[in-house]
């Protein structure tokens, strides 16, 4: 069973514009990508898939070292991010239920989180007792756990809310079984 555990986070000016800096970085990207299918579809009538794009993103961080600085992870969770918004149009287009919404570009202050997908094995550590988290590329950022994560951490996403920062955990937990019950059904 999967469980979210949101957190606050308490960024350094200089953390705070790397944070900002790193969504920056992957909303261009979604824009990039977004432009890539738009265009590949008008000009040859066929679509770029998922892995296709992904495949590009080595050479971007080769030839744009601002991006070196994103974790690979997070760039991919983009491109996947793409990929549904797609996903989501072609589904309801197919369901004929009212307008589909072609996917947007975002704009400036309208991406507001980026999420590392295997944050168990990279990107995302705990420290100093959970006081602090360690995010690739930021640094070392305080934390308010302010109640206890349980189980085994599978993803973590950095979000903006307004001035505010949080992380928030997605945890595997076993469920806890339920109580025996006397009565009949």
């Amino acid at each position: 069973m999967r469980k979210a555990f949101k957190y606050r986070l308490y960024p350094t000016k200089p953390q705070v514009k790397d944070l900002e800096r790193t969504l920056e970085l992957c909303r261009e990207l979604y824009n990039a990508a977004l432009q890539e299918r738009r265009d590949a579809y008008k000009k040859a009538g066929k679509s770029v898939g998922l892995y296709q794009q992904k495949r590009y993103l080595p050479k971007i961080r080769e030839e744009l070292p601002q991006y070196k600085r994103v974790h690979s992870q997070v760039l991919q969770d983009v491109i996947h991010r793409v990929d549904k918004a797609f996903q989501g149009f072609f589904r309801r287009l197919k369901a004929k239920k009212g307008k589909a919404g072609y996917p947007r570009f975002k704009g400036k202050g309208r991406y507001d989180s980026f999420t590392f997908p295997q944050a168990y094995e990279t990107g995302v550590k705990l420290q100093d007792g959970g006081r602090r988290v360690l995010l690739y590329g930021i640094g070392s950022v305080k934390v308010k756990l302010h109640r206890p994560l349980e189980g085994k951490i599978k993803t973590a996403t950095v979000k903006r809310e307004g001035e505010h920062w949080y992380i928030i955990f997605i945890t595997e937990v076993d469920p806890k079984p339920l109580p025996p019950s006397e009565e009949a059904i």
